[in-house]
């Protein structure tokens, strides 16, 4: 079997994370977002895990992606079914992680060539 590496340069990377914040491209960002490996990086309007709503996953149904990774904050916590009922409903995957984690994921998926969506929940770090 012969091996090569492949690139991953022209796609959305993870290259880095922090407190309250993630780096994609090398570019950081300090607010929620989604990721896909096509697309830059979108704003997504959720401050905090609790706030999550039907709409919010609605949204990112949209983009008709075969797996959606949940970066639920510093810890990993389940997202109630009702709430990805959208992406059920379509067959889509969801997997839910602490983000750290998620981007870890993203990144391996990603470099599959695999249709992913992250969706990252960031919120600043406690004072």
């Amino acid at each position: 079997m012969k091996l090569h590496s492949s690139s991953t340069q022209q796609y959305q990377t993870v290259t880095g994370y922090f407190d309250g914040g993630v780096e994609i491209n090398a570019t950081p960002y300090q607010h929620s977002l989604t990721v896909m490996p096509e697309t830059p990086p979108q704003p997504w309007p959720v401050a905090a895990f609790e706030e999550l709503t039907e709409a919010h996953f609605e949204a990112i149904a949209a983009t008709s992606p075969d797996v959606v990774i949940l970066g639920t904050g510093e810890r990993q916590r389940f997202i109630h079914p009702r709430l990805i009922a959208t992406l059920s409903g379509r067959r889509i995957g969801v997997e839910c992680m602490d983000n750290q984690a998620a981007c870890r994921t993203y990144n391996i998926l990603m470099g599959e060539g695999r249709k992913v969506t992250l969706a990252l929940i960031l919120q600043a770090p406690a004072a």
